[in-house]
């Protein structure tokens, strides 16, 4: 039996942000080990944001040369399809060797072991090294085994190779059409990208609208964007089943206007995500998950069991995101150590990465009805931002949601370009309380579309319209 002081099951960004602050906080004294299964760094470097944003910038700059909206300026592009997802793999390497391989190396102290690992009921890890397995005990564990693509129970889906946000950075040439099952963050983005390298896109969706966790007003301008672009969209719709899986994919959707039947070459699952949590024998050591298999734990990253804690996607909680995930572990390994540090997900921020971006932060108007009772808004356009102007850009807004009984800021919820680096400002806003009176007299830097938040503020005084550039 081997020991050790602090055992992280995952080498994602959770387990990984574990390893490096236990081994930070106890001077490197601690006899830490962190197993792993696959390739390091988990989701987001190897099939999640780092893939995925890639693929986003390199449509984004083919699509503007394509359209030529600027006056007086004409670009022609081209695009060598395979030759992107090449680069695109070759990126994924060097970030995983940058970020985790050299890392883990530098950690003096930190063992690497690649196997699987399940509890016993004695509270010490079975770990399989692919035939040969032996035990290890530490004293706290860490799960930190992320998630997975869900796969719908569809007729004939499974029967046939489909694509998921794990293998689609696999292509190697480009598909001539593609259809999107699910239009949350990942399905939009990933769509909006391969319609805008010259895929033919459709997206079913089960709900009213994209984007359905989204405020209403952002969901509705994104679906505009996506239907002006050439993405066909079925809402309120699913799909019956899937027939024929040589080339051409006949797929029936049920939709408002009865069934219709379409061909694709290739189908996108983006429908949620599903828990690694199956096979790690949690039930052997008592923790609990929900109903989907997530592990609940509490505000210290604590599960039933208290010597185990759970950090990342493998968590019951709203939001999927790498940074969440880092944070957590951080937190989980300072309260191993005697702490009492909490996180507030009220104030993480999302960001989806469309044209425009999509920034979202604390209360939508409906939560703060549902929550407070009562809600106070304002909105400004785009349109109406001197920036824009410059850049050409029209489509757009933010959403300010506040207290009307106390006037603090509750949520921003924004679609611009560059509404990701907005996405600090506005988090610090919430989470410290500002108000609109605080917003309204920050001075950001004129012309740039961070002022945004402060004109949304503005709003509650006077009509945008009545004002000159920079104006409190």
């Amino acid at each position: 039996m081997e020991e050790y002081d602090y055992v992280a099951i995952g080498a994602g960004a959770a387990g990984f942000a574990f390893a490096v602050k236990l081994w930070e906080l106890t001077n490197g004294a601690a006899r830490i080990a962190l197993i792993n299964w696959g390739r390091l760094g988990g989701t987001c470097v190897n099939v999640g944001c780092v893939p995925s944003k890639y693929l986003i910038e390199r449509a984004n700059l083919f699509y503007e040369g394509r359209r030529n909206r600027h006056a007086g300026l004409n670009v022609s592009t081209t695009i060598d399809f395979e030759a992107v997802m090449e680069d695109l793999r070759r990126t994924i390497d060097r970030l995983r060797s940058e970020k985790y391989e050299e890392v883990i190396r530098s950690l003096e102290g930190v063992e690497l072991i690649n196997g699987r690992a399940m509890f016993d009921t004695d509270g010490s890890l079975v770990v399989d090294l692919g035939g040969e397995t032996f035990r290890i005990r530490g004293r706290r564990y860490l799960v930190a085994t992320g998630s997975r693509p869900f796969i719908p129970s569809i007729e004939g889906l499974e029967e046939g190779r489909y694509l998921t946000t794990d293998n689609i950075w696999s292509l190697t040439r480009r598909v001539s059409s593609l259809l999107v099952i699910g239009t949350g963050a990942v399905g939009v983005e990933i769509g909006q990208a391969l319609n805008r390298l010259g895929v033919e896109v459709m997206m079913v969706e089960v709900l009213d609208r994209v984007l359905p966790g989204l405020d209403p007003e952002i969901s509705s301008l994104m679906e505009k964007v996506l239907r002006e672009e050439g993405v066909k969209i079925y809402t309120k719709s699913r799909i019956a089943r899937v027939m024929g899986h040589d080339g051409v994919k006949r797929v029936e959707i049920i939709t408002g206007e009865g069934k219709k039947l379409v061909e694709v070459e290739e189908i996108l699952v983006a429908a949620g995500r599903a828990p690694n949590t199956a096979g790690l024998g949690l039930e052997r050591v008592g923790v609990k998950t929900d109903r989907r298999g997530f592990i609940l734990v509490d505000e210290y990253m604590q599960t039933s069991n208290p010597n185990i804690y759970a950090a990342g996607d493998v968590v019951s909680k709203r939001l999927m995101l790498e940074t969440l995930a880092a944070r957590e572990g951080v937190i989980a390994a300072v309260n191993m150590l005697g702490g009492s540090e909490t996180i507030d997900y009220q104030s993480a921020p999302l960001v989806v990465f469309t044209d425009p971006q999509i920034m979202t932060v604390g209360y939508t108007e409906e939560e703060s009805v549902q929550r407070l009772g009562s809600c106070s808004c304002r909105v400004v356009k785009l349109s109406e931002l001197p920036k824009a102007s410059l850049t050409g850009d029209k489509d757009g807004l933010a959403k300010i949601v506040t207290d009307p009984a106390s006037g603090k800021v509750l949520g921003f919820h924004v679609a611009s370009p560059n509404a990701a680096e907005l996405a600090l400002a506005a988090s610090i806003m919430v989470s410290r309380g500002y108000t609109i009176e605080d917003v309204v007299r920050s001075c950001p830097a004129f012309p740039t579309f961070s002022e945004l938040l402060k004109l949304a503020a503005v709003g509650y005084l006077r009509p945008i319209s009545r004002m000159p550039c920079c104006m409190e």
